[in-house]
């Protein structure tokens, strides 16, 4: 950007005007003042200087012979680099000199002729710098110069130009920043020095829209090159919806890459190279701003609206959990994006960031309301053999585990959430007070908490639902004690535990015991009535008999239905057969010790065989396969030919 004023004075012919004509100067005057001769002898040295480096000088064979080597004007000391922008600075001064005391003189053209030559020659030494150095000046490089000098001297690296650190002159010479710097980031601080020393120098002499056009399409190519690498490329929303989810998640991987390596060192490192090579007064940190805003505004615009079109698509709930990374991602960069994008030229970039962000909270709040319908609309009619854990159960409750893990972002999407149509006090559970032994970083969000335990409660009633279509009451109430204990097993083990809290898992433990009590009791009832409610009353011979033919019938036909149910949880079912031999044996013991002479041939279990009888039932494997009945069958033989005790 010129700066004001400067433009009326330089006469720059467009690409495809011939070079500038080479204009012969008049005699001296002996009239001319010390002011003239001055400004003669800076015109003087400025042509000495800027024919000598004249690329376009057939006739230089000087500069033909640097070609050939493939020299550069900055390049080993410098020296040559300084005095040329020295003499670039004093031919400036006797521009605006003449200006003011004779605008017609041959002195001035000459002068607005080397000018041009001059800025020519200076456009070609940046481009070269920036193709030669594209190693030395990728954004990682730069972000990690840029932490290494954060905390040196103004002298350090883009703070001054080479022009005004007279010590530095020389590759061997600019290692003032220590012995620790690799050599790497010792040629990306010089060349930054280089080119902010060009960039000064054609700024200050009105050229430096030339030059932030070299810079901005060396630098925008080598960004918008990264991002494709990066798989980050253009999209319309029509393509990305007939796209397979499989196809979309894979990109949405790639993404997730894209945006913390993008974020982090690409524009990171960007914002600082623009503002190293231009930004120190006002005008030229505006220049910086455009600049940057021209290199990075349609990558960033790219990588940024990605997720708003993934948001706009079909959802569903399987897409739930890429949708809440992309999220995450945003939300958790949003600080550092804007920061880097913080100019008012790269405010369309934050708007698409945050409406990203609104549009994927949006899908989140929709998906989880079709969660929660599909868990209502699930059909009721068929049914687990066995009573075991419903395929519904275990989807459910893996889902919210994981959704758990995302609790951090989803206190900010669903915190104006509607509300469950029941009272709070039927679902909402008391939260940890004490969060130093969680894995959360804060005490869990009730509104979190409170949308958890709504959804553990859908499916909850949608399983008291399916227990009903059992035509076996006692079958009825073991599948509602399995599911309710792997709820809490899975609540437990997760960090589901750690937001609903420790009193609805306990609320919901007893929920499990109280089933496992009712099947007990509808399912072996029959077994204990069979014998009189008082084992040890005194009762007849015949009396007897007729109880332990009606306890064999009954326990036999228990067992025998049994073989086909589940208890998937082993510790849960060997805690149900525990508790179902104590209650027989101790009943049927009793009345076994007391009515056993003279009933042999009623008698078909011993006391401790009820244990040995039990250990095959609840394993859900299904009469034929068990072999249980002829176990019955065999013991039954075995105590009539006088085994018994």
């Amino acid at each position: 950007m010129p700066r004001k004023g400067m433009r009326s004075i330089f006469f720059k012919p467009s690409p495809s005007h011939h070079p500038p004509r080479h204009y012969s100067l008049p005699p001296p005057s002996p009239l001319r003042t010390f002011s003239d001769t001055l400004m003669d002898d800076n015109i003087h040295t400025a042509e000495s200087l800027i024919t000598k480096w004249d690329y376009n000088n057939n006739n230089n064979n000087s500069v033909s012979s640097r070609l050939s080597n493939s020299s550069s004007l900055f390049s080993g000391t410098r020296l040559d680099a300084k005095h040329y922008v020295d003499a670039v600075k004093g031919l400036q001064s006797a521009m605006k000199y003449l200006v003011a005391q004779d605008p017609s003189s041959a002195y001035l053209l000459r002068a607005q002729s080397l000018m041009q030559i001059a800025m020519k020659t200076l456009e070609r030494e940046f481009h070269q710098i920036l193709k030669v150095n594209r190693e030395y000046l990728d954004p990682e490089t730069v972000s990690n110069r840029s932490e290494t000098v954060s905390n040196r001297s103004s002298t350090d690296f883009g703070q001054n130009s080479f022009s005004d650190i007279d010590e530095i002159v020389s590759d061997d010479e600019f290692r003032f920043a220590g012995e620790g710097v690799a050599d790497a980031e010792r040629a990306s601080m010089l060349a930054v020095n280089d080119l902010k020393g060009i960039a000064d120098c054609m700024i200050s002499t009105g050229y430096g829209r030339e030059c932030v056009r070299i810079y901005v399409l060396v630098r925008k190519s080598i960004v918008d090159e990264a991002l494709y690498n990066l798989g980050v490329e253009q999209l319309s929303f029509s393509r990305l919806q007939k796209m397979d989810w499989e196809v979309v998640e894979l990109k949405i991987k790639h993404w997730l890459n894209a945006m913390k390596v993008a974020v982090g060192t690409l524009f990171n490192g960007e914002r600082i190279l623009c503002d190293s090579v231009f930004a120190t007064t006002a005008p030229e940190k505006r220049i910086a701003e455009s600049s940057f805003a021209e290199i990075t505004r349609d990558g960033a615009m790219m990588l940024f609206g990605f997720p708003e079109m993934v948001a706009k698509c079909k959802k569903t709930p399987e897409k739930m959990f890429r949708t809440l990374d992309m999220y995450e991602a945003i939300s958790e960069n949003w600080p550092q994006i804007e920061s880097i994008f913080s100019f008012e030229s790269t405010a369309r970039v934050r708007t698409q960031a945050v409406t990203s962000l609104v549009k994927l909270g949006d899908a989140v709040r929709t998906m989880l309301s079709e969660f929660e319908s599909a868990i209502q609309k699930e059909p009721c009619k068929t049914t687990i053999p066995g009573g075991g854990v419903h395929p519904i159960t275990g989807y459910v409750l893996n889902y919210i585990s994981l959704l758990a893990d995302y609790s951090g972002v989803l206190v900010d999407i669903i915190a104006d959430y509607p509300q469950s149509p029941l009272p709070e006090s039927f679902y909402r559970s008391p939260i940890h007070e004490d969060s130093t032994s969680s894995s959360f970083s804060t005490v869990p969000s009730p509104a979190i908490s409170e949308r958890i335990a709504w959804l553990i409660l859908v499916v909850l009633c949608k399983l008291d639902v399916k227990a009903e279509r059992y035509k076996d009451v006692a079958l009825s109430y073991l599948f509602l004690a399995n599911n309710m204990h792997y709820v809490v097993e899975k609540v437990r083990k997760s960090n589901l535990g750690l937001l609903v809290g420790e009193e609805w898992m306990a609320k919901h433990e007893a929920k499990t015991k109280e089933y496992i009590a009712k099947y007990e009791r509808v399912g072996w009832n029959s077994v204990l009535t069979s014998l009189p409610e008082n084992p040890a009353a005194e009762i007849s011979a015949e009396q007897a008999k007729a109880c332990f033919v009606s306890f064999n019938t009954a326990f036999h036909e228990a067992c025998k239905k049994q073989i086909g149910w589940v208890v998937p949880d082993p510790k849960l079912r060997d805690e149900i057969k525990v508790s179902i031999a104590l209650k027989l044996v101790s009943k049927y013991g009793e009345f076994y010790d007391k009515n056993r002479v003279g009933s042999d041939s009623a008698i078909r279990f011993l006391p401790d065989d009820i244990g040995n009888q039990l250990s095959d039932i609840l394993y859900g494997i299904g009469e034929s396969s068990s072999g249980s009945s002829h176990a019955l069958t065999t013991s039954s033989s075995r105590r009539s030919n006088g085994s018994r005790r």
